[in-house]
């Protein structure tokens, strides 16, 4: 009876594992992830980096982006409109110098054209970069700056300009437009900002 049992119990898929929320990169974390592509002409990689910090887009939106997403005939644009696979929503949302810079020279070393994927796969059998692909290299990026790759992933891309600016405003409403949410309770959660907040209370009222 009891080896029956045993034989029917299976191991949690999520035995050892970190789940829930995952934190979003600090400013040190985005510079040092930053220059070390950089300084390691990752062309393609960089270009992944600072258009997923730009964007806050989903992993399964981000890698589906095409060239003419976010350019103007031969030039990246600097603002793109995305329309979001999970809510069927647009999103719109900044491209900053850096990233433009980034992306461009990719394009161009690549030789990608307009219907082109902006990350193509580098697998015979897949159009564009996957999302485990994405996920990898998150980890990667996270691992090789000395933090703890448990705590990331590609939610991690989402979450850090949107935790960012919200943590400078405060303007949930303005959070929750660049996320394309479409409730603020979800915004909410997403950003744990309840939590935050009360650290925040708790610290200016200390004598």
């Amino acid at each position: 009876m009891e080896t029956d049992i045993a034989a029917n119990q299976h191991e949690p898929w999520n035995k050892g594992k970190l789940t829930g929320q995952k934190a979003p990169l600090k400013l040190k974390d985005i510079w040092a992830i930053r220059v070390r592509l950089q300084l390691t002409e990752q062309i393609r990689e960089l270009a992944l980096f600072n258009l997923a910090i730009d964007s806050k887009l989903r992993a399964c939106d981000l890698v589906k982006l095409k060239v003419r997403d976010i350019s103007h005939g031969d030039h990246v644009s600097s603002r793109a409109n995305v329309l979001q696979q999970k809510t069927q929503r647009a999103v719109q949302f900044e491209i900053t110098d850096p990233t433009r810079i980034a992306v461009d020279k990719w394009i161009r070393s690549e030789g990608l054209k307009s219907e082109d994927f902006l990350f193509p796969s580098r697998l015979n059998n897949s159009s564009h970069l996957s999302t485990r692909q994405y996920a990898r290299i998150v980890h990667k990026w996270v691992s090789e700056i000395g933090l703890d790759s448990a705590n990331y992933g590609t939610h991690t891309m989402r979450r850090t300009k949107a935790t960012l600016i919200y943590r400078r405003t405060k303007n949930l409403r303005a959070v929750q437009l660049l996320l394309g949410h479409t409730r603020i309770e979800s915004t909410v959660r997403y950003l744990g900002i309840e939590v935050d907040d009360a650290l925040e209370m708790a610290e200016q009222t200390e004598v």
